[in-house]
């Protein structure tokens, strides 16, 4: 039976949803009860996640246009990728209330120290804009986005109920916490090119998948550890 590309889009991301307990600092910010400097941290954290993630899907819009002469496949992927590095640009604006909010502002980026284990995931992300058949990374990147909106939306909710914040202050999580239906339909399109190209490896799909979403467990992770250090 042929699988269309929603079809496929969904069952992916059905496979790789994450644990709903594996996440423990989402629960901590939902009721109001993680520490500010925590915050600060996801805040200072995100800032070098943004720029890498950007330059990452720059490069693989940049690899995917590359081949577009010899492929419809990767000019559906080309124009995905550069709406993904268009919205860090917007992330990375809306950032900034929220990190002045919990104390996060220049003078404390400059000096701060990232974590590993939070850095692992955009390690991974320019490793997948590097090695990974572009058509690939689309699928495995949409199902950990779906994952990422669902506990920016939580996140937002809290912090407006808990932390007394603005709209301007959670207009970065709200800003992934929304539908966003012109990068789905272009994560549509890149997949159906994909499939007709007989460019899609469902087994690298969901290797790579996998990988995202344990790295994405070790960003929270470490930041969770961080709050019981704090606390």
């Amino acid at each position: 039976m042929t699988r269309t590309a929603r079809e496929l889009l969904e069952g992916v991301t059905g496979k790789l949803a994450p644990d709903p307990h594996a996440n423990r600092l989402l629960p901590l910010i939902a009721r109001g009860a993680a520490q500010l400097g925590t915050l600060a941290a996801l805040a200072l954290e995100q800032r070098h996640v943004i720029a890498a993630d950007h330059r990452a899907f720059v490069h693989l819009a940049q690899r995917s246009a590359a081949g577009t002469r010899t492929s419809a496949a990767d000019a559906e992927s080309a124009a995905f990728f550069e709406t993904l590095a268009e919205g860090e640009v917007v992330a990375g604006d809306r950032l900034t209330a929220f990190a002045v909010a919990v104390g996060a502002g220049e003078a404390r980026a400059a000096e701060y120290e990232p974590l590993a284990d939070c850095q692992a995931y955009p390690a991974y992300v320019a490793w997948l804009a590097l090695n990974g058949e572009p058509a690939d990374v689309v699928l495995a990147l949409g199902a950990n986005i779906a994952a990422w909106g669902g506990y920016c939306e939580t996140i937002a909710e809290a912090l407006r109920r808990h932390y007394g914040f603005d709209d301007e202050v959670c207009g970065f999580f709200d800003f992934f916490a929304e539908p966003a239906p012109d990068l789905e339909i272009k994560a549509l399109a890149a997949v159906q090119a994909g499939l007709d190209a007989e460019r899609i490896s469902l087994d690298d799909v969901l290797r790579q998948g996998r990988l995202l979403q344990a790295y994405e467990e070790k960003f929270w992770h470490a930041l969770w550890e961080l709050d019981q250090r704090v606390a």
